[in-house]
């Protein structure tokens, strides 16, 4: 019987595997996928994780973000999240299917169990340790601070949809170049990840970036409270 722990590295799926480590002790397989589209923070984060628990993380996927945006000449919206389908759950269900029959860990905490789901497949058991524990959002960052964790500001892509403006603001003013390839994904492609109706601002990255420069600096939101972030990459 396999262990695997889905361990995207936001706050709630750290917490778990840190702590189950603690109280479960067992062979755990710690199972990430990566798009290509993390910021270094993320990746330096993925391998502190390694070290606390002092095991190698296993990486799925293979193929990228930029890939499959070339691939499909098209951008991920909320309609089309082929960033998520394509690269994250796809190769994860895959990699379950393989380990059959096995235990999967999922960070669900007890104050979201609405989020809770089936078994993927006979012989794939589920189970949500947070939920176990009683653990909600004040639980696990208690924790992860006792453990002395910070969380990167992005576990996602540097070029998602759901970004506000102040995340894009992030990204074009400490990785221009990474802003520059999404303004270049856009001017390819024929479209934008940010939706004309989301706000007042260009839709346009390269317009976006206009205003930027003319001094608009947006104001910084707290991303612990924002319901629409991606839920799959953010844990």
């Amino acid at each position: 019987m396999e262990h695997i722990v889905a361990l995207s590295g936001g706050k709630d799926s750290t917490a778990l595997a840190l702590r189950l480590a603690e109280v479960e002790p067992r062979d755990y397989t710690y199972v990430i996928t990566p798009t290509g589209d993390e910021l270094p923070e993320m990746y330096a984060h993925w391998r502190r994780l390694e070290t606390l628990l002092d095991m190698k993380l296993t990486v799925l996927g293979g193929r990228s973000l930029k890939g499959e945006i070339q691939r499909k000449g098209a951008l991920p919206n909320w309609r089309m999240r082929f960033c998520t389908s394509s690269l994250k759950l796809e190769p994860f269900n895959k990699y379950l299917l393989k380990a059959w029959p096995c235990t999967v860990y999922v960070g669900i905490r007890a104050d979201e169990t609405q989020r809770k789901g089936n078994r993927v497949h006979g012989g794939i058991e589920q189970r949500y340790p947070l939920v176990e524990w009683g653990w909600g959002v004040v639980d696990v960052l208690d924790y992860l601070d006792s453990r002395g964790v910070v969380i990167p500001e992005r576990t996602d892509c540097a070029r998602c949809f759901y970004q506000t403006l102040s995340e894009w603001h992030s990204l074009y003013v400490n990785y221009p170049t990474i802003y520059a390839d999404a303004v270049g994904d856009e001017e390819r492609v024929g479209h934008t990840f940010r939706s004309a109706q989301r706000d007042k601002h260009p839709a346009s990255l390269k317009e976006l970036a206009l205003e930027f420069d003319a001094g608009f600096t947006p104001v910084k939101r707290n991303m612990n409270n924002r319901a629409a972030m991606c839920s799959v990459c953010a844990r």
